[in-house]
């Protein structure tokens, strides 16, 4: 048996957004797409680059090198998954994944997993989505579930049959270091434009000499100052009826997560419900 025999999808769509960012799509074989919720991950792998040629016993995974990559795609899409995937120089997996073309071959475990859902929010609670980086790609996935989403449907299998919105006003707000960087903000913008009670918050963090960036800067903490949320949602962040989804850069994470502890969010577990709820990427 060889390595290659356990790959089981193929990659049949990329759009680089940068010279390290990129929307790739995956097509599974046979089964096609498990159920999954919108915020789960999946697993990707490639060979380790020693065992290209190498022989192994049937069904054994433990020569690839594996990484887990949240779904940016809806579970309606049954014909493949999306993801956001950033290069990243030191790692095992990403350089090489950097090398494939559409109708490259690589494995992705069948079996989706994650609790960084919304199962467990309350219908009618306001959803505050944070995220750095490629932590936006859960989100993109939740908002994808529950809204007709801006050009959907080119080739990927959507029925359309949307999931029922249970909950009130919601705002993502997602902090990158330059705007080329602001993954899906071309839908973000037009879905804040058909939608109300959804609020798009780009903040940019990079240097500033000669952009012409009009919007947000700094960390995205700049966002959820009580006076600038209540001045971009026309709301309160308040805890009474919010839940706060943090999603990317472990240091925003803690940052963010002290600060809205601070006014009376809870952290949410297994064993004690709450409505400041985690993602961390590495």
């Amino acid at each position: 048996m060889t390595l290659e025999s356990l790959f089981n999808a193929t990659l049949i769509y990329r759009q680089d957004l940068t010279e390290a960012l990129s929307i790739v799509r995956l097509r599974l074989d046979d089964a096609g797409i498990s159920s999954f919720q919108a915020g789960q991950f999946c697993t990707v792998g490639l060979p380790k680059e020693t065992q290209v040629d190498g022989l192994l016993a049937a069904d054994d995974r433990r020569r690839l090198v594996r990484r887990a990559y949240s779904i940016a795609s809806p579970p309606r899409w049954r014909e493949a998954i999306e993801l956001l995937v950033v290069r990243v120089e030191e790692g095992k997996l990403t350089p090489r994944l950097w090398e494939l073309k559409p109708g490259a071959r690589l494995y992705v475990d069948p079996h989706f997993r994650g609790d960084f859902t919304l199962e467990r929010v309350p219908a009618g609670r306001d959803l505050v989505l944070v995220a750095t980086g490629t932590g936006i790609a859960p989100y993109v996935s939740m908002l994808r579930t529950y809204w007709p989403w801006p050009g959907e449907g080119a080739g990927v299998g959507s029925e359309m049959n949307l999931s029922p919105w249970l909950w009130n006003r919601v705002t993502l707000v997602h902090g990158v270091r330059y705007e080329a960087e602001l993954a899906y903000r071309v839908e973000l913008e037009a879905l804040a434009g058909g939608h109300a009670e959804f609020r798009y918050l780009p903040v940019i963090s990079g240097p500033s000499a000669g952009s012409p960036w009009g919007g947000l800067r700094g960390r995205v903490q700049v966002a959820l100052e009580p006076g600038g949320y209540r001045r971009y949602v026309g709301a309160e962040l308040d805890p009474k009826n919010t839940h706060v989804f943090l999603c990317g850069n472990p240091a925003m994470i803690n940052d963010v997560a002290a600060l809205l502890q601070e006014r009376g969010f809870i952290t949410h577990t297994r064993s004690t419900p709450g409505n400041l709820h985690f993602e961390r990427y590495w």
